[in-house]
């Protein structure tokens, strides 16, 4: 009987630690403080920097290849939980067998390299358990792990948040 009883309470702790193991699928508005969603003045990302240079002026945002805002407010109750987030991979290195293991996960192609950083709070630095071919870098991928509420700087751009030993998946439309 005490062997059913120990059984029982084992089994009820381990349904009720469920939803704190729970992985919790974010978008990236998710990654922006609710007193700070109101971005106007900054610019749409563009990926034809001739038009880019007619749209802003040193005077207003500076350099258009600089992150206009490398310390952006993050929300800090992200801290801790275990996220799925999806977005696109800039490698900050290749290993030795031609894969990425380090990156920023921003929310659309082609920030950091052909268009202006966007805000650190919209920018993951990413070490993943096991690399991705650079070849497969061109489409979106979904990144698992636990998320860190820490800043983080590299030559490219400065994030906000930050993945260790983060599972990367090709995003499924």
């Amino acid at each position: 009987m005490r062997y059913l009883a120990a059984l029982t309470t084992a089994c009820t702790l381990a349904l009720c630690a469920l939803p704190a193991m729970a992985v919790e699928e974010l978008s990236w508005g998710d990654l922006v403080p609710a007193n700070a969603r109101g971005l106007d003045g900054m610019p749409l990302p563009s990926h034809d920097l001739s038009t880019l240079a007619d749209t802003l002026s040193d005077e207003d945002f500076g350099d258009p290849a600089v992150q206009l805002e490398p310390t952006a407010p993050v929300v800090t109750t992200l801290d801790g939980l275990s996220v799925k987030l999806p977005g696109y991979i800039v490698p900050l290195g290749i290993d030795a067998d031609g894969s990425v293991s380090e990156f920023l996960l921003v929310p659309y192609f082609g920030a950091c390299v052909h268009v202006p950083p966007p805000p650190s709070n919209q920018i993951v630095h990413v070490r993943s358990k096991k690399g991705i071919p650079l070849a497969e870098l061109y489409q979106p991928f979904w990144v698992t792990g636990a998320m860190q509420v820490k800043y983080v700087e590299s030559d490219l751009a400065n994030a906000g948040y930050q993945i260790a030993d983060a599972r990367v998946e090709p995003y499924s439309y």
